[in-house]
């Protein structure tokens, strides 16, 4: 008797090969406490009307508010430029 390949939503959602971020990273670094104390729902909904993009003037659309927020901490936390925070974010997951 052949064994049954599992339906779609019987599958587990995670990918074996992509692990969650909350997995990989030490989540008593101060940055991911301070992410874990963020009230970002809030953020976003007072950035939103200020940070979205038009469709009607084009261009690339937005990128998700909590991860501008995060890198314009960063920039300003550890004196970066624009260039130097994206190169850092890019490197380190903290």
């Amino acid at each position: 008797m052949r064994n049954r390949r599992p339906a779609a939503d019987d599958r587990p959602a995670e990918d074996l090969f992509r692990s969650r971020l909350e997995n990989q990273i030490d989540l008593c670094h101060p940055l991911a406490r301070l992410s874990a104390a963020m009230p970002w729902s809030a953020l976003e909904q007072a950035l939103s009307a200020r940070l979205s993009a038009d469709p009607l003037r084009g261009g690339r659309p937005a990128l998700p508010i909590r991860l501008m927020a995060g890198l314009l901490y960063l920039k300003h936390a550890y004196a970066l430029s624009d260039e130097a925070v994206c190169a850092r974010w890019l490197e380190n997951p903290y």
